[in-house]
């Protein structure tokens, strides 16, 4: 693929028309025939493969072999090539390979579509990579090559990969935006009530799937929730103020009893040591990860400015809610946002039509389940846990208080935006921003902490496209970690993510040699452009 075709524009438009492309049929009008994924998939690994980072991130891959008959990029580019398929067990890999682009895209490397002179029959040939096949080869490589070598690495080398390595990779693509903006959250992954699970945790959840602390519940009110076993993921997602691209900065798994905010705030100084202060400028995260001594940290040594909601207990929380309640704050009202129709499809297909039926149906029953349990379940919980319908909010008016210093435990001065949201029956609520930052506009601080639950949309791809809790090995180091997660499948699936279906291609080259570079605006067009789309589109 020519670099002008790389830089063309990736905006693709399809309309559905069967009885004309029926009419192009009859007429002999088609030469050849693909799958839109499959020419998806061609092109990114064309575009990997030219700018030569799969082989960066070959090389610096951390393979326990010292000798490799099979070269570490077949392995690369086979389990992303899984994981645009969706497809975990490696045992379907020479079905996969019939029906992925990869021979189209490496060409003889790989292997050659061969046609019988008599039957007509298209098969596979691979010639293979040494010169240990007696037989002819019908997959570039055996599937238990790459079975062996994901069991075999070890996973917390391949966690410091992602983080270092790779994402020093994308740096060097110029893929962080320059107002260096990151969210930081926390996930949970549930897998099978298995003890064997090594290193899972068995914890208590709501329907919403929200911890509960089953330490503050009697046996009896036990019976209301539900026991469920899961790991942790832990995440720094890169965007920039509009919400136009996702990138993953760095990620860890964890068990789940362990708590995010150590977790998170060491990946932003491993972050840092590793890709220099100046990438990440802001970091936006939930009032989960609020510890004063690590958000001083972050502002006062790494140079972060930390977003993040005030808890109700706080003194600093209280201090600003009575200026409010007192009259003493100028409130600004917060403009309603305009209502947008959901996207529907101009066709969807009939699978996904009956599966999006069914999953009404089965909502719409345990809705009905849930009503008629309700009386039992309140009985049980007791009436304080049971909350009344809400009435209807009627609008938001948002104020800034500067220099607070009566959070003790941060070292730096914070600043606030006090929400007001003013509801139909005239009651108020509060709930408060604390920004190490300047703030000389509530309205735009506001608004940028409602990127943090862009992340959710990234977890759902995680969860529900990629499948990650869909392993079935138990085993936690070396290889698949012990939620039945592989660490190299989260890690594949975030290169993926980042690099294909998002809007702006961000990919890879080896970053050991980055140094405190600072970051750099000039992104490469043609590399960011190559598939761009909305946000949101994978």
């Amino acid at each position: 693929m020519s670099e002008s075709a790389l830089s063309t524009s990736a905006a693709m438009l399809f309309e559905r028309d069967d009885a004309r492309v029926l009419e192009a049929f009859r007429r002999g009008e088609f030469d050849y025939v693909d799958a839109i994924g499959e020419v998806s998939e061609a092109d990114f690994f064309r575009v990997i493969t030219e700018r030569k980072i799969l082989d960066k991130l070959a090389q610096s891959y951390p393979s326990p072999r010292k000798r490799h008959d099979v070269p570490l990029w077949v392995y690369m580019a086979s389990n992303l090539s899984m994981r645009f398929h969706g497809e975990h067990h490696f045992h379907a890999f020479p079905f996969l390979v019939r029906c992925s682009s990869m021979i189209e895209a490496f060409g003889p490397a790989m292997g050659h579509k061969a046609t019988h002179p008599e039957t007509g029959d298209i098969s596979l040939r691979c010639a293979g990579f040494n010169e240990k096949n007696d037989y002819d080869r019908q997959t570039p490589c055996d599937q238990d090559y790459l079975r062996k070598l994901a069991g075999d690495t070890d996973a917390q080398l391949l966690q410091t990969w992602f983080n270092r390595e790779v994402v020093g990779i994308f740096k060097q693509h110029h893929a962080f935006d320059a107002e260096g903006i990151f969210i930081g959250d926390a996930s949970y992954l549930f897998v099978p009530d298995n003890e064997r699970y090594e290193g899972s945790s068995l914890l208590l959840f709501d329907e919403q799937n929200h911890p509960v602390d089953s330490a503050k519940l009697t046996r009896e009110q036990q019976k209301a929730y539900c026991w469920r076993r899961c790991y942790k993921l832990v995440t720094l997602l890169h965007t920039n103020r509009a919400g136009e691209f996702f990138l993953y900065g760095g990620l860890r798994l964890t068990a789940g009893k362990d708590h995010e905010a150590p977790v998170l705030y060491e990946l932003v100084d491993e972050f840092v040591q590793c890709h220099g202060r100046g990438v990440m400028k802001r970091l936006i995260v939930d009032r989960g990860f609020l510890d004063g001594e690590k958000i001083g940290h972050c502002k006062r040594d790494l140079g972060i400015d930390v977003l993040i909601p005030a808890r109700k207990d706080l003194d600093i929380y209280k201090d600003v809610v009575g200026l409010a309640e007192g009259g003493l704050l100028s409130f600004q009202p917060v403009p309603a946002p305009s209502p947008r129709a959901p996207a529907v499809p101009v066709h969807r297909p009939e699978k996904i039509r009956k599966r999006e039926e069914a999953r009404q149906r089965t909502l719409a029953q345990r809705k009905a389940e849930a009503a008629q349990k309700a009386p039992e379940v309140q009985k049980v919980r007791g009436p304080s846990t049971m909350r009344t319908p809400s009435p209807e909010q009627v609008r938001s008016e948002v104020a800034a208080v500067q220099d607070l210093k009566t959070l003790s435990t941060c070292p730096v001065p914070l600043h606030a935006v006090v929400n007001r949201e003013i509801y139909s029956d005239g009651h108020r609520e509060h709930w408060v921003l604390l920004d190490t930052a300047p703030i000389p506009e509530p309205l735009a601080t506001r608004e940028e902490y409602g990127l943090r639950t862009s992340i959710e949309e990234r977890y759902r791809q995680l969860k529900c496209f990629s499948d990650l809790a869909g392993f079935t090995s138990r085993r936690p180091f070396p290889g698949r970690q012990s939620s039945g997660v592989c660490v190299a499948d989260v890690q594949f699936a975030a290169v993926v993510l980042a690099t294909h279906p998002t809007p702006r291609i961000q990919s890879a080259n080896h970053g050991s040699s980055l140094g405190s570079a600072a970051a750099d605006d000039d992104r490469d067009p043609d590399l960011l452009s190559e598939f761009c789309g909305p946000a949101g589109s994978a």
